[in-house]
């Protein structure tokens, strides 16, 4: 078990089996020292726990607990390709997408949940550059969908 599951099994997590795609599309690509993830959806056991919009059907506070779970999925989309989570050099960039109510203006707050299960996580490698954006409407009819980048240690 490398130190990252290590550290997500202190946690209480486990890392899922990686969500198959919806489309024609991959989960995870390597390009270089880099790993780009697909838009992760809050997928448990291969359903949403949760539909609609954060603001209206869904908290604001079960759409952070969503991103944690979207960043879990992440990870292990990451590790599909990298083979070993304890490669992460750092989280470079997430990337969080909040199907949001039209006067819902928290979308920072409910990112905030993947990019505090990275930190907790990768500690240090997991700082990263964000971005948090308000939409009309996710696959699924989600609530919150991220993708992340991450660099590669050279081995």
């Amino acid at each position: 078990m490398s130190a990252v599951e290590e550290k997500l099994a202190e946690l209480g997590l486990t890392l899922p089996a990686v969500v198959p795609p919806l489309a024609a599309y991959q989960p995870a690509v390597q390009s270089g020292v880099y790993v780009y993830t697909s838009g992760q959806l809050p997928m448990v056991d291969g359903k949403l726990p949760v539909t609609g919009k954060v603001g209206g059907e869904v908290t604001a506070e079960e759409a952070k607990e969503l991103a944690r779970t979207c960043a879990l999925n992440a990870l292990a989309a990451v590790k599909s390709v990298a083979g070993d989570l304890d490669r992460v050099a750092r989280v470079v960039k997430v990337v969080g997408f909040v199907a949001s109510a039209s006067d819902f203006t928290g979308q920072p707050g409910v990112v905030n949940g993947a990019s505090e299960l990275l930190g907790e996580v990768l500690g240090d490698k997991g700082v990263h550059a964000r971005s948090a954006v308000g939409v009309a409407v996710l696959p699924l009819d989600a609530p919150v969908e991220v993708e992340i980048q991450v660099e590669l240690t050279h081995a």
